[in-house]
């Protein structure tokens, strides 16, 4: 498969960074290392491009009746200027994907969706427009920068007249920022240490990039890979689409009840999910941290203290903020308590593990 690259492509080589294959893309996997990237963005602030991931406009009086039928969570009660985590789901239970939610207008929504996901959404979405709403994939047109850290909004303030300080957590506005008019500036993130999402046409990528990286410089600002990308939502439990969840697992089992609103109108596989809130489900997706050294890794097995398989890994690193091994996986639900003890398969041994709830950081 030809890989696309993202409109800074020649400036993530010149700053000497790793590329690797990623949702269809060539990206930056680190540019430092790994480690000194996770530090930057957990206690300064970083830049990530994250223009790999797609943007779906859906527009008319019946867009959100399609959203509504489409997704778990409740877009209904968005305004202008309002964003929110939700899913879609497969209609046998499962996920076709994770996804940000904006209201830019009573008739006029942006879906943002995971990069390797973009054709599957887009055929899916279409499938079940029954409201024949005007959608349009935007996704090869803007670019997508993520600053992120407590120092993100300081180091980003001189760019706009918009109060970075003041916004409220999955908020946005559109406004102009370094001189270019309608950026998206929206206050979201995957790191859990707050920060900025910035939306801008292709054409103004690079123009925006410099500004973010000069009037960042007195914070110290640095180019951020995904390898830290990951361990960060890592450390705050958030899911990775691929790993944590996809079309064989659901919102229930993997702690998604929040974006589940059961209270709304008729959506897809909203009986199913009924039923799993109200009688359980056979396997939850857990955090766990090590006990002993050890670093789990997707698809190792989890086992009870008897030694039978329990469960397996999704999503396993060394943490750099703990010092420590962690993960989430799949357990059979009697083993999903905090507190539990399991024991992760690493090559030959056994090595213990404790439940734990999530987040694994915690700030302060």
């Amino acid at each position: 498969m030809l890989l696309k690259r993202t409109a800074l492509f020649d400036t993530h080589q010149k700053l000497g960074a790793k590329i690797v294959p990623f949702g269809g893309y060539e990206m930056p996997l680190r540019y430092t290392s790994d480690i000194e990237e996770h530090q930057a963005v957990r206690h300064g602030v970083g830049i990530f491009d994250v223009s790999h991931m797609g943007e779906l406009m859906l527009t008319g009086p019946c867009a959100l009746n399609l959203i509504q039928y489409l997704t778990t969570n409740d877009a209904s009660v968005l305004q202008n200027g309002k964003a929110q985590y939700s899913c879609m789901p497969n209609g046998k239970g499962g996920i076709v994907d994770d996804l940000l939610v904006y209201c830019l207008g009573s008739d006029c929504y942006m879906l943002v969706v995971n990069a390797a996901n973009i054709d599957k959404d887009w055929q899916w979405i279409n499938q079940h427009n029954q409201w024949k709403v005007q959608i349009d994939n935007i996704s090869d047109e803007m670019s997508l920068f993520a600053v992120q850290g407590p120092l993100a909004a300081a180091a980003l303030q001189s760019l706009t007249d918009v109060d970075l300080h003041n916004m409220e957590y999955y908020s946005f506005r559109q406004s102009q920022f370094a001189g270019i008019k309608h950026v998206i500036i929206s206050a979201t993130g995957y790191t859990g240490s707050g920060g900025f999402e910035l939306y801008v046409p292709n054409r103004h990528a690079q123009h925006v990039w410099e500004h973010i990286m000069e009037a960042g410089k007195p914070y110290g600002i640095q180019p951020i890979g995904l390898a830290a990308r990951d361990t960060l939502r890592l450390e705050m439990g958030y899911c990775l689409y691929g790993n944590d969840i996809d079309e064989t697992t659901s919102p229930i089992e993997a702690g998604l009840g929040w974006i589940t609103k059961l209270n709304k109108d008729f959506f897809i596989d909203k009986p199913l999910l009924e039923r799993q809130k109200k009688e359980g489900t056979a396997r939850r997706l857990v955090g766990f941290r090590m006990v002993e050294r050890g670093i789990p890794r997707p698809h190792y097995t989890l086992h009870n203290e008897q030694g039978q398989t329990i469960g397996h890994v999704t999503s396993g690193t060394q943490s750099p903020s703990l010092g420590i091994g962690i993960g989430m996986g799949y357990v059979q639900t009697p083993y999903s308590q905090p507190g539990t003890l399991l024991y992760v398969a690493i090559r030959d041994k056994k090595i213990p593990a404790q439940v734990v709830k999530l987040p694994f950081y915690k700030k302060g």
